[in-house]
């Protein structure tokens, strides 16, 4: 007998690693941008939303995933689902920006 993983909506688990290092990679690279771009002032705190915001990315990017090509994967509804979970791709990304930003009090 095999011993599979499974998530709690049926998929394997590692169906669900790729649209999380994916979206994990985006919001990633802007913050490692930034960072090397005002090299002048590396600071501890810096590293805090270098860990959450990804976090947040890699969860909108398994929504999006599951929305787009797991739940509606044909049809006009594909197309809503794709814009949908674009939006909430970023609404997830805005909110731990936030969330990491509030904790490091740089959040006003």
């Amino acid at each position: 007998m095999k011993n599979q993983l499974k998530s709690l909506l049926g998929l394997e688990a590692k169906s669900l690693f790729l649209p999380s290092i994916l979206g994990a990679i985006i919001p990633t690279s802007l913050l490692i941008f930034l960072m090397v771009a005002n090299s002048e002032c590396y600071e501890v705190w810096m590293f805090f939303p270098l860990l959450i915001i990804p976090f947040g990315g890699a969860l909108g990017g398994i929504f999006f995933y599951l929305m787009g090509f797991h739940w509606f994967p044909k049809g006009n509804q594909k197309l809503m689902a794709l814009i949908f979970s674009c939006f909430i791709y970023i609404f997830i990304i805005w909110f731990f920006s936030v969330m990491a930003f509030n904790l490091t009090g740089h959040w006003d």
